[in-house]
């Protein structure tokens, strides 16, 4: 397979172009540039120049933000499929988050002076970038919603059931108390009470620096109560 095939099959993968026809998805693959990264490793920073947009395809980034205190705010894990970089690179400014590679990664990458063309050229694509940003501005809306009118325990309850795409009795989540607190935005003590209270209720079980859910119901039956 060459490489403008492969890039064609690693972008099907995204939903920004998986509906274009064989066509317009070849052209843009042609643009595509392959980049790899290793667990940890910075992807980009805030304030950053932007230039380009990344489209995740095997692995998982982690979005961030730093606080005043040194710490930071974990605003999204995002799984291949999903783009990230698409506001900067639309608007020109810098980067809005600092992007870490949370597990190996590899990624596709498209300049704005390809990418804008592109776009203009294909208003489907176009449409559904601006669905994909709309549907990020609610996320935010929501979670900033969430910080001002919910308590911990139910921050947390969200937080654990959507991780995942389908949270079942089981699942186990490699998420650290730390990190479980900077998506919820509370702190890790707080956390931890919280979580050993619904260990001692059978909701979750912590083993082995595992969150395991063992009652998603009785999540899902916080979330409704509020």
């Amino acid at each position: 397979m060459n490489p403008t095939d492969r890039g064609r099959k690693l972008l099907e993968k995204c939903a920004l172009f998986s509906s274009l026809d064989e066509k317009a998805r070849r052209d843009i693959a042609a643009y595509a540039k392959r980049r790899s990264f290793t667990t940890g490793e910075s992807i980009c920073r805030l304030g950053d120049h932007g230039d380009s947009m990344m489209a995740v395809v095997v692995g998982t980034v982690r979005i961030s933000l730093p606080t005043a205190r040194g710490k930071e705010v974990i605003l999204a894990d995002l799984r291949p499929g999903e783009l990230f970089g698409e506001i900067a690179l639309l608007d020109g400014k810098p980067r809005s988050a600092n992007v870490t590679a949370l597990t190996n990664c590899e990624l596709m990458v498209l300049e704005r002076r390809d990418l804008l063309p592109f776009l203009e050229r294909n208003p489907a694509a176009c449409m559904k970038l601006m669905e994909m940003l709309c549907a990020r501005i609610r996320r935010s809306d929501e979670r900033m919603a969430d910080i001002a009118f919910f308590n911990l325990p139910v921050r947390l309850a969200k937080t654990l059931l959507n991780y995942e795409p389908d949270v079942r009795a089981g699942m186990k989540l490699s998420l650290s108390q730390s990190e479980l607190a900077e998506m919820a935005g509370g702190t890790r003590e707080k956390v931890n009470r919280c979580l050993r209270e619904w260990q001692r209720q059978g909701i979750v079980e912590l083993k082995n620096r595992w969150t395991i859910i063992r009652s998603p119901e009785a999540l899902r039956e916080l979330l409704e109560s509020t």
